[in-house]
């Protein structure tokens, strides 16, 4: 047991390691993505918004220093004090020359209580160079990179404008961990034409990877994105809130006991979300999926192959 979960919670993984709540600060670093300027395409990921994934980040308008000092009181309402960790989120935060990414990152570390560093990006996105700074910043700092990897499956890949192949994800994985770099992988349930034994297939496969952390996304359809116009267009089936509990606490199964879980479900914008409506409601689904690993007798890791 971790705390009052089944599963390793990424708070309960923060707390061990620096004796107390560790608030994540999102960040805008200003960045761009070749799925957006050109050298992939123009419209980004199927799913991503005009705002990339930075829902809820700093403006890249300021300077880091100052998102972190916004950011702060914005969290002080839920959690008075802390440690904080800059997480540089909103689109590709590797997609820049090298000075650039080594200022950026020393300005959020410079700050008061900042204690890590988490940066989203692409696996295609990590040449060497970038790599050796990342290295140099694990050394320093408590690091983590997030890659979207989203799914397995070559069709669904390309229905997505993934942009990139398994081979690459793999590659990056394995250079970041070689290095002493901790990976979260990003998986989404739901996406059309996929199965329960899809989702559970691309579970096993991160886990095999030896990534340090999982984030899982329930697909939502969000009205800023050209997801949402094929849709609108032609209609496909969404999960049910049971069928996506049911399936998470399958794949919580399978995912070693180590693992970290990062999310166990969207939390885009209730203001441009069109469906599931009942994606909005964060902490219900949260508590279906203890409940559910309770009505089971089951916890993180019973049917990993590891344990």
């Amino acid at each position: 047991m971790w705390g009052d979960k089944r599963y390793h919670t990424l708070d309960w993984e923060l707390k061990k390691t620096f004796g107390e709540k560790v608030i994540k600060l999102s960040l805008d670093g200003g960045f761009t993505c070749p799925n957006r300027d050109g050298t992939l395409g123009t419209s980004g990921c199927i799913f991503c918004g005009e705002q990339g994934s930075g829902d809820f980040a700093g403006s890249p308008a300021l300077p880091i220093r100052e998102q972190i000092c916004q950011q702060k009181e914005f969290m002080s309402a839920k959690w008075p004090k802390g440690k904080y960790l800059a997480y540089f989120q909103n689109f590709t935060n590797t997609y820049a020359p090298i000075e650039y990414l080594d200022t950026l990152y020393s300005e959020a570390l410079a700050e008061e209580d900042i204690v890590g560093l988490a940066i989203a990006t692409r696996p295609d996105c990590l040449p060497d160079d970038v790599i050796d700074l990342l290295e140099m910043y694990a050394q320093r700092t408590y690091l983590w990179i997030e890659l979207g990897l989203q799914t397995i499956n070559p069709v669904s890949a390309k229905f997505i404008r993934r942009g990139f192949d398994l081979e690459c994800f793999e590659r990056a994985v394995g250079k970041l961990i070689s290095r002493g770099i901790r990976v979260v992988a990003h998986l989404i349930i739901g996406l059309p034409g996929e199965s329960r034994s899809d989702y559970l297939d691309a579970v096993r496969y991160v886990a095999r990877l030896g990534v340090w952390g999982v984030k899982l996304h329930l697909l939502h359809i969000q009205r800023d994105t050209d997801l949402y116009h094929v849709y609108k267009e032609r209609p496909f089936r969404l999960l049910d809130r049971d069928e996506y509990v049911s399936i998470v606490c399958d794949a919580l199964e399978l995912l070693p006991p180590e693992v970290v879980i990062h999310r166990l479900t969207g939390d885009g914008n209730k203001k441009l979300l069109e469906a599931p409506t009942w994606s909005r409601d964060k902490l219900r689904v949260l508590s279906a999926v203890d409940g559910e690993l309770r009505l089971r007798g089951s916890l993180q890791g019973q049917k990993s192959p590891s344990t």
